[in-house]
């Protein structure tokens, strides 16, 4: 299928566009659809239900914190990690001599 986009207008184009982005949503539902039933047939192999193969599945972490290793001693609003850039209280309080370790939490 060839088509010469040169020779078409901006409106032609924008409705090949949408034509295009319109196809593609109805391959990826259908492809995602096929995939989910591939996988139930599998699992349904094993006596297993899609549901309860899922839910065996590790879960990722939902991004916690760490928690803070050192707290700024002029302001105790301001904790640091010890992971990442070192914040400029923590860099000037360095410069100026003050012992990590003093910062501690």
């Amino acid at each position: 299928m060839d088509i010469n986009l040169k020779d078409m207008s901006r409106k032609e184009l924008e409705k090949l566009r949408k034509d295009v982005d319109k196809a593609l949503e109805n391959v990826a539902s259908r492809e995602l659809k096929m995939a989910q039933e591939a996988a139930a047939r599998a699992a349904a192999e094993y006596g297993y239900s899609l549901k309860e193969v899922t839910e065996l599945a590790p879960r990722k972490a939902a991004g916690t914190k760490s928690a803070p290793k050192y707290r700024n001693p002029d302001n105790a609003d301001q904790t640091w990690t010890g992971k990442g850039r070192q914040p400029d209280w923590y860099k000037t309080a360095i410069e100026n001599g003050a012992d990590p370790a003093s910062m501690a939490i």
